[in-house]
């Protein structure tokens, strides 16, 4: 969410940001908010001078009362309360038009990079560059979903009768390798210093409202019938969370965290849920980085953030892509996101596994998370990524370690959460 003052200097920013977008059925709204702004304004200003007549009239009244002048006192008195029902009802409709403003800008998109490049959708996005040197074996690479199963580590049809589709059974072998991964993962940022958390794995709406726009709510969270309760759809929503309403102090910046979590999503708008993969499901598991920081430093947060999870990935084998998110591509609250993309060998092509994403002050306005500065109180920058998430990122290692009689290489870095195993067979 931007700044209303911003919005009111720089309308003209702001529509041009929105059209960037792609989302122009939006425009309205800049010229809404600020007829709404300009009212409230107004209000605030007539309520204060009501107040200040209030409490000059108040004094008059001991005065009068002195002088023995009762008829005039209460004249006077009259007049308090008349003034005091006009401030009830335009404190009434301030609170309404106030709401009116905040609801009309949390639909206005955050003002992205200079550096994004413009397009309307992911198929615009830009690759940036390649880490690894993909390889395609001379042998044909089944589906995922079959090499898993001929390996003894994925069940889908009981998981189907138990949740539907969307959902999995991991076992044996692979069920070890997924929590290999994520393991490997976490000791992997607590190296890069970040500090590991697991975090609640369900938020009020307060906090989802907070991080994320509401489209994005639609789409991906479930609500706990009954409850004001929600499932995460990554840990980075109750990391960022965990700050609402608080005053960080600027020597304990940056904050940086690493969690894990399941992640739960509806996946509303999704070609439907495959019945024979694990690509796009309902559950899974996750190992977030998350950053709060100084604004000055989020960018160069933001570089260091996605090259750690390349730097994973490749020392699992696996050949990534870095990919701009271009500007109809973002999220209504991203500054600025860059995706990354395994290598499928079977595929012959890149899919994405993760995703680095700065969010300015937008998070941090909504949720009202503030730096006490030597020159005053500001708004933190927040950032997340995706370092792992499997199992989606389990098809890329399964597909770049694999053995031609279906046995699959465990590299190096993840044998000590094997217990020493080598292959799996």
């Amino acid at each position: 969410m931007i700044d209303i003052k911003f919005l009111r200097e720089n309308p003209d920013v702001v529509r041009e940001n929105i059209k960037k977008k792609f989302q122009d059925d939006k425009l309205a709204l800049v010229d809404e908010v600020i007829e709404l702004d300009k009212r409230n304004r107004e209000i605030k200003i007539e309520v204060e001078s009501l107040r200040a007549l209030r409490n000059k009239a108040s004094k008059e009244i001991g005065a009068l009362m002195a002088q023995g002048k009762r008829e005039e006192a209460e004249e006077v008195k009259r007049r308090i309360a008349e003034e005091g029902s006009k401030i009830d009802a335009l404190s009434a409709e301030e609170k309404e038009v106030g709401e009116k403003i905040t609801a009309i800008m949390m639909r206005i998109p955050n003002i992205i990079d200079p550096s994004v490049p413009i397009g309307k959708n992911d198929e615009e996005n830009v690759e940036v560059e390649r880490f690894g040197e993909p390889v395609t074996p001379d042998f044909e690479i089944p589906y995922h979903a079959e090499i898993l199963e001929k390996l003894n580590g994925l069940d889908l049809d009981s998981a189907r009768r138990v949740a539907g589709n969307g959902f999995y059974y991991l076992t044996g072998d692979i069920a070890q390798l997924h929590s290999a991964v994520i393991s490997y993962a976490r000791d992997f940022m607590i190296q890069k210093g970040f500090e590991y958390c697991i975090p609640p794995f369900m938020i009020r709406s307060n906090v989802v409202t907070g991080v994320m726009s509401f489209a994005e709510m639609e789409a991906m969270m479930y609500k706990i019938e009954g409850e004001d309760l929600y499932l995460i759809g990554t840990s980075e929503h109750s990391m960022i969370g965990r700050y609402i309403d608080t005053i960080i102090p600027e020597a304990q910046l940056p904050k940086t965290l690493t969690s894990y979590s399941p992640c739960f999503r509806k996946e509303k708008g999704a070609h439907g849920i495959e019945e024979r993969g694990i690509y796009r499901i309902h559950q899974f598991e996750k190992q977030e980085m998350v950053v709060i920081c100084k604004p000055e430093e989020s960018m160069e947060w933001f570089e260091k953030m996605w090259k750690y999870t390349v730097e994973l990935f490749r020392s699992l084998d696996i050949p990534v892509r870095t990919l701009e998110c271009c500007s109809g591509d973002l999220a209504d609250l991203k500054v600025k996101s860059i995706d990354v993309e395994a290598w499928s060998p079977r595929q012959q092509k890149y899919f994405e596994v993760g995703s680095c994403s700065n969010l300015g002050d937008a998070q941090a306005r909504r949720l009202k998370i503030r730096v006490d500065g030597e020159n005053g109180k500001y708004l933190a920058h927040t950032l997340n990524n995706t370092v792992v998430a499997p199992p989606r990122m389990l098809i890329a290692f399964i597909e770049n370690n694999l053995n031609a009689d279906g046995s699959v290489n465990i590299p190096e870095a993840l044998r000590p959460y094997m217990l020493g195993k080598t292959v799996i067979k």
